[in-house]
């Protein structure tokens, strides 16, 4: 089940169209969905959980706390909508693209992807894409 939460003035527009994608990229995977929570936010709600939670005194785009079990993928994710709408600007793709790539992102960490070394970062690259690809095929 996903469930998106707003702790901001942005809203999704058709919620239902988000969470058959969200569940057809855990599908894709072959991990089996279990409660995934969204929740956007702006700059100082999550700089408040990245200082409480992990310590880090930046700025960021997502932070995602994962509480899968095996193949059932389950975790709260974080979003920025400030952030989002600033790297669209950084690098020169809609709001819109930029929010599917940081949604599919967090999902694919608790599908077991990485991105701290350069090889794990192409390759997460390579699957936001793909992920982002699924979106726009009807369901």
């Amino acid at each position: 089940m996903v469930i998106f939460n707003y702790e901001t003035d942005f809203e999704l527009n058709n919620e239902s169209k988000y969470e058959d994608w969200i569940d057809s990229i855990i599908e894709s995977e072959d991990k089996e969905a279990g409660e995934i929570n969204y929740i956007f936010c702006d700059d100082e709600y999550l700089h408040e959980i990245n200082m409480k939670y992990l310590e880090h005194d930046t700025l960021t785009d997502i932070i995602s706390f994962d509480y899968c079990i095996g193949d059932l993928i389950s975790g709260d994710i974080f979003i920025s909508i400030d952030r989002v709408k600033e790297n669209a600007q950084e690098f020169d793709v809609s709001i819109e693209n930029e929010l599917l790539r940081v949604m599919a992102h967090g999902v694919l960490h608790y599908c077991g992807y990485k991105d701290k070394s350069d090889e794990e970062a192409n390759l997460m690259r390579l699957k936001e894409q793909e992920k982002m690809n699924m979106f726009h095929v009807e369901q």
